[in-house]
């Protein structure tokens, strides 16, 4: 069964209200981990990069260092995007399916289904999930989830739709 298919946004909303949102406190000066995705990935991953808003949840893009296709930053401290990265283990975790680990959703915005996942820290990280390579977005601490992550995950899913079709990823 494909849990991320049946559950709708709505379900998120009340675990979003208390979350903080994060994955990393980057800012203009940081660095990322570059993915290294397979040849099918890259290449799905670069026509994403070429679709990527200049602004995202009103704030202008400005891409980290080191410059790749794969990643692609907005704001100060910034939303970080990562393109071709490796499936999260919870995304075949039974609980996260069942609903029933706290610290792991299983839900769609806008056509793009998502596994939005609780960090040790406390901040979020979002992965793409049932497209042909996962896209994982995270926002740095102080942002919330309920509030800049719905927009950020709207504002992003007309670009994964039109370059990362349905289908299942790399298992690497």
């Amino acid at each position: 069964m494909n849990f991320f298919r049946h559950r709708p946004f709505g379900l998120l909303a009340p675990a979003l209200l208390i979350a903080v949102a994060g994955c990393s406190s980057a800012d203009v000066s940081a660095t990322v981990a570059v993915p290294s995705p397979d040849a099918k990935t890259a290449k799905v991953c670069r026509d994403l990069h070429r679709v990527l808003p200049q602004k995202l949840d009103g704030r202008d893009r400005d891409d980290p260092e080191p410059r790749s296709a794969y990643t692609a930053g907005w704001g100060n401290p910034a939303i970080i995007l990562r393109c071709g990265v490796a499936r999260p283990p919870k995304m075949i975790d039974p609980k996260v399916a069942e609903g029933d680990d706290p610290d792991a959703i299983a839900g769609g915005v806008n056509g793009v289904d998502w596994l939005m996942e609780k960090q040790g820290d406390g901040t979020w990280r979002f992965t793409t999930a049932n497209r042909v390579a996962y896209v994982q977005v995270g926002l740095p601490k102080g942002m919330s989830a309920q509030n800049e992550g719905t927009a950020v995950l709207t504002d992003l899913a007309a670009p994964v739709k039109k370059a990362i079709p349905t289908g299942i990823a790399s298992m690497r």
